[in-house]
């Protein structure tokens, strides 16, 4: 488990300036090779693929739940054997280490 995995995420009400690529870039060094930064660099996802609908489905109900533990929810889309994840904090149209500390909770569940 990363470092990022064992942090919590502090409530953003915008105000605070989003990572920049350069940072972003290398916060993505702690996560799973799925994700990438997407939308010039302003979000990350990763799309996961499963064996079955009740593997996917049970990873989407995994990471709605550590949305809900974190206050901080992504975009998530899924279909029977794929689920795809977007982290972004809406209040600064970018990245927060919100972003990321989510992200890496997810990559635990694999």
């Amino acid at each position: 488990m990363t470092e990022l995995a064992q942090r919590r995420c502090i409530p953003c009400e915008g105000g605070v300036k989003p990572h920049d690529l350069a940072s972003a870039t290398e916060l993505m060094k702690n996560l799973r090779n799925e994700w990438q930064l997407v939308n010039d660099g302003k979000a990350v996802q990763a799309t996961f693929n499963f064996r079955n609908y009740y593997h996917t489905t049970a990873f989407v109900n995994a990471a709605v739940y550590i949305a809900h533990r974190e206050d901080h929810h992504p975009d998530i889309s899924f279909g029977y054997k794929t689920c795809t994840i977007t982290w972004w904090t809406h209040s600064i149209n970018g990245l927060s280490d919100n972003d990321f500390i989510c992200a890496a909770k997810v990559d635990t569940l694999l």
